[in-house]
């Protein structure tokens, strides 16, 4: 018998050998899918549980079990998750007090990186209320928007910011919005300090009665995303999104043991939700930075053990030009997660800084489809498997780029994409992977629905986004379709810069597009322009325009100024030729001119500067 166990092992494990041979991914494969099952599983748990069970519940969970694990690193202080209830109990208590907030009331956070971005939205769910997620950024017309759309009363504020705030101040005090600021003392009227109120508020626990008709469908925030026209859309995010986006971290391999270090900015989605909320739910700890510093990036890293970093293309090229150490390799980051690397510096980074499972990723805040790289086939946004296909359905159709929408047959019908073939990814729009769209933007949200895809009246979310899938099933992005571009991980809503641009007095119309840059991540904003007739481009009064009314990403930094604009037969700017032709001075005849931030001004572009720009002596 011991003869036939013996032989039937050598078997097994021949078989074993054999198939990891010949299916070298088979292994990384069936791990995905097994914690992809689990976490389903827990997912479909959350939604029938009763009462509900939220983040906030998780956090509570891990704040009574391990009180003393430190939650938050923040320039050299630490934060248990004990501390950070407390102080959360006191920020919503005095909230309570001052704002006389109730469940359901929405309230607009404008903070920077800092740990009372945390303990204020942990405060703000306490009470049940949804928090927007601003831009700290944006200013002036784009800043009463998203706040005007997610239907706030309410905002608060950074010190750091109250300039920012100051400027629109008398729109708000008109709508009669409630503006706080997180500080001991203000002297401007209008907005009051809310820290001092803080300090003094009791740190008691508040009763689960306060949140009582909060449920997985409830919305929990609201982030902010250019999408393709015009300005920022609130992207909804209820409760089971939340849930689904902290999945994150575990379906990468992230453990209860591990650091996470954030150093993007919580305002967006991957650093709030993929990074803050996914340590929640693991119950381990973050180091938060106020911004991506790439001289200091490997020094934290040993400093506070962090095993776990989060990316944008951006990130991993600036870590990749720093100077070279001797102690590149020293750390104990084991898992890199994040979107928008190159393949070259994807390379460089893991021949520098050693062996790090990058876990690239594909996702949109609104959508409802993604993808995880979870082999770390380098240049691949994520693979593909059945059950993923199950729960998350999507095809990749063709699309007319010149035309700007997707191709269809004799029947109307969308036709797909073959393997290999670049299309236009739509994900199916089904209970389980649902699209909720844009607060107080109905427009907007049916823009993104594309109906009749594969047969009539099915209905998908258009992604806006070009993918490959190949025939080993990994998922390649390809370009961005629409009027919006990438730069600095930011999206930059094309309209929005137009609009900008033709308020100076010189300039007529204007086509904003993104070109691409050597050696750089996304692309950067260039502008083709009209003057009006008798006008010359007026290159301080153009700078002063973008400079105050735009982001430091959102600035064309290049501007074409033409005769006329090209249109289609459908009336819509051109865009195409533009971005094939960039912005070389010696291949385009057209006046150029760049923005000198040094200068503080727009001057000519010439084959000097060019050639500045191209090898990168001068930084963009």
């Amino acid at each position: 018998m011991s003869v036939w166990l013996t032989a039937a092992a050598g078997l097994l494990l021949l078989l074993l050998s054999y198939i990891w041979t010949r299916c070298p991914l088979l292994r990384d494969d069936c791990a995905y899918i097994l914690r992809s099952l689990r976490l389903g599983s827990r997912l479909l748990r959350y939604r029938r549980s009763r009462p509900f069970y939220g983040i906030l519940d998780r956090f509570l969970d891990s704040a009574r079990r391990r009180p003393d694990r430190v939650f938050i690193h923040f320039e050299g202080r630490a934060f248990t998750y004990a501390e950070v209830d407390r102080r959360s109990n006191q920020v919503a208590r005095a909230l309570q007090a001052e704002a006389r907030l109730k469940e359901g009331d929405t309230v607009a956070l404008f903070l920077a990186n800092e740990p009372s971005y945390v303990w204020t939205w942990l405060g703000l769910a306490k009470l049940g209320c949804p928090a927007a997620l601003l831009n700290f950024n944006i200013r002036s017309k784009s800043l009463l928007h998203c706040f005007s759309c997610c239907g706030s009363k309410i905002i608060i504020a950074s010190p750091e910011l109250q300039a920012a705030v100051e400027e629109v101040l008398p729109t708000l005090r008109e709508q009669g919005i409630s503006v706080f600021l997180l500080a001991d003392s203000c002297s401007t009227p209008g907005i009051s300090p809310l820290a001092d109120k803080i300090s003094r508020a009791s740190d008691e626990p508040l009763s689960p009665e306060l949140r009582a008709n909060v449920h997985i469908q409830s919305t929990a925030l609201y982030i902010y995303t250019s999408g393709t026209t015009g300005l920022p859309k609130a992207a909804v995010v209820t409760q089971e999104k939340m849930w689904a986006a902290s999945f994150v971290q575990a379906a990468c391999g992230v453990t209860g043991e591990d650091v996470f270090y954030v150093n993007l900015p919580l305002y967006h989605s991957a650093g709030f939700l993929i990074g803050m909320v996914g340590t929640i739910e693991r119950g381990t700890t973050i180091v938060l930075k106020r911004k991506f510093s790439a001289s200091q990036f490997w020094e934290d890293c040993r400093k506070y053990d962090v095993t776990v970093m989060q990316y944008i293309g951006e990130t991993l090229r600036y870590l990749c030009n720093s100077p070279r150490r001797e102690n590149e390799k020293d750390h104990r980051v084991r898992i890199a997660i994040g979107n928008g690397v190159r393949t070259d510096v994807w390379t460089e980074f893991l021949s520098r800084f050693g062996d790090i499972k990058v876990r690239e990723l594909y996702a949109a805040t609104e959508g409802n489809i993604g993808f995880i790289n979870y082999t770390s086939k380098i240049g691949a946004v994520g693979r593909v498997n059945f059950v993923h296909k199950f729960f998350f359905p999507f095809t990749l159709i063709k699309f007319d780029v010149e035309k700007e929408e997707p191709v269809r047959n004799s029947e109307g019908l969308c036709i797909e994409a073959a393997t290999g073939e670049t299309g236009l990814l739509v994900g199916r729009v089904t209970r389980r992977s649902p699209f909720i769209g844009y607060a107080g933007n109905k427009q907007q949200t049916e823009k993104k629905r594309l109906r009749d895809v594969l047969e009539k009246g099915d209905l998908y979310f258009n992604t806006g986004d070009l993918l490959r899938l190949d025939h080993n099933n990994f998922v390649y992005f390809q370009d961005r379709v629409g009027d919006t571009f990438r730069w600095k991980g930011e999206n930059v809503a094309t309209s929005e810069v137009a609009d900008i641009l033709t308020m100076a007095p010189c300039i007529s119309e204007a086509n904003v597009y993104g070109a691409r840059v050597e050696g750089h991540e996304g692309r950067i904003g260039m502008a083709a322009v009209t003057l009006k007739e008798g006008e010359k481009f007026d290159c301080a009064d153009v700078y002063k325009q973008v400079v105050n009314y735009l982001p430091a990403y959102a600035r064309p930094r290049f501007i074409r100024v033409q005769s006329c604009l090209e249109m289609t037969g459908t009336f819509k700017m051109k865009k195409v030729k533009l971005v094939e032709e960039g912005f070389n001075p010696a291949l385009i005849q057209d006046p150029l001119y760049f923005l000198d931030s040094e200068k503080s001004t727009y001057v000519p572009l010439t084959d000097e500067l060019y050639r500045a720009v191209a090898s990168q002596e001068i930084k963009l």
